[in-house]
């Protein structure tokens, strides 16, 4: 994977350096010129070196002079989906990201990603994986492998994808292996910060101790679940919706192999249904909120996402959920274990 670095150029360089990077790039040839402390400059192409070659400039001659000023870029500390949906629509392939200092921290592509979600991701990753003993005895859940990747390797790999590059593992069970397999993520232009459970803290108390979050939204999923859920729409959403609190929510239907009976006050029948299927929605996992939410969590405590979402529907804040329409597992037992095996071959992700 191509790291951000590459399409940064001192604007001390030469245009021909300027031009042996660019070729390096191949399809994806844009460079950003940058101080030496990596402030934004302005961009460069192929084509803006044609043109200066045509108006007389040297090879030997200093990129500055023939640089675009003013290139379109998204700012870390502040920017929204609609604008990201913009540049993307109006076909900006290549955007640079700029923190408040105007240093360029990231350049995205969206000829690889389908997204860039102004979120942070927390994991949840610390739990035993007791159900799928003996393969846990010696490794963690998340790590444990689906086809070629572990559990947990798909679901940053997806979230990934929608542009999320600020992450929190929480990690307890055999967190040194998680810690030593996903490392910083630097090297896939990621921000892994590890959270670590000095005591069990149920499946949202970790997040208190999270401090310094990038952005004014929160995802938190468990690592343990396989899916191919859109998060850019989620996200749009959760937004549209002005909610505190977005859970992805999981049909589960329930066939009843006899007649069911509706009746009235007096006793009468008034409905008749044969074997009828019921549907319900299940708690998937998977979350949305604002920031300020996460002040609910008690510090230190043991403290579950139920938890949380019973104490925000009692002050009458708005919790919502997002019905899933693709795929989903949780790979908690043995036999989702297999399943999953059995899916990732077919699956679309």
């Amino acid at each position: 994977m191509r790291i951000y670095k590459d399409h940064l150029l001192i604007s001390s360089s030469s245009i021909k350096e300027a031009l042996s990077k660019l070729d390096m790039l191949a399809r994806d040839a844009i460079l950003f010129i940058v101080d030496e402390s990596d402030k934004l400059l302005g961009s460069l192409t192929d084509g803006d070196v044609r043109r200066g070659l045509l108006k007389g400039v040297s090879i030997d001659d200093s990129v500055k002079i023939i640089i675009q000023p003013n290139p379109k870029f998204i700012n870390k500390e502040k920017y929204d989906i609609e604008k990201i949906i913009k540049y993307r629509d109006n076909n900006f392939i290549i955007l640079p990201v700029v923190d408040k200092h105007n240093k360029v921290v990231n350049v995205i592509n969206f000829r690889l990603l389908r997204s860039y979600l102004p979120v942070d991701a927390i994991i949840m990753a610390g739990g035993r994986g007791s159900r799928l003993k003996p393969l846990t005895n010696n490794t963690p859940k998340p790590l444990l492998k689906i086809g070629d990747k572990a559990i947990m390797e798909h679901n940053v790999d997806r979230l990934a994808l929608y542009g999320i590059d600020d992450y929190w593992f929480s990690v307890k069970y055999l967190g040194k292996q998680i810690e030593e397999f996903f490392g910083d993520g630097q090297d896939k232009n990621r921000l892994i910060h590890y959270v670590w459970e000095d005591k069990p803290l149920g499946t949202i108390g970790a997040v208190s101790k999270i401090e310094n979050l990038k952005h004014d939204s929160v995802l938190l999923t468990n690592s343990d679940i396989l899916t191919n859920l859109d998060y850019e729409q989620f996200y749009l959403d959760f937004i549209k919706k002005d909610a505190d609190f977005s859970l992805v929510s999981i049909p589960y239907q329930v066939d009843v192999p006899y007649a069911v009976l509706e009746e009235n006050e007096e006793g009468l029948i008034t409905n008749f249904k044969e074997k009828p299927t019921f549907t319900y929605y299940s708690n998937g996992g998977i979350y949305l909120m604002k920031k300020s939410v996460l002040k609910q969590i008690p510090k230190d405590e043991f403290f579950n996402a139920t938890d949380l979402i019973e104490r925000l529907i009692k002050e009458k804040m708005k919790v919502i959920s997002f019905p899933l329409s693709g795929y989903w597992l949780d790979v908690g037992k043995h036999q989702d274990f297999e399943k999953a095996q059995q899916d990732i071959k077919k699956i679309k992700f």
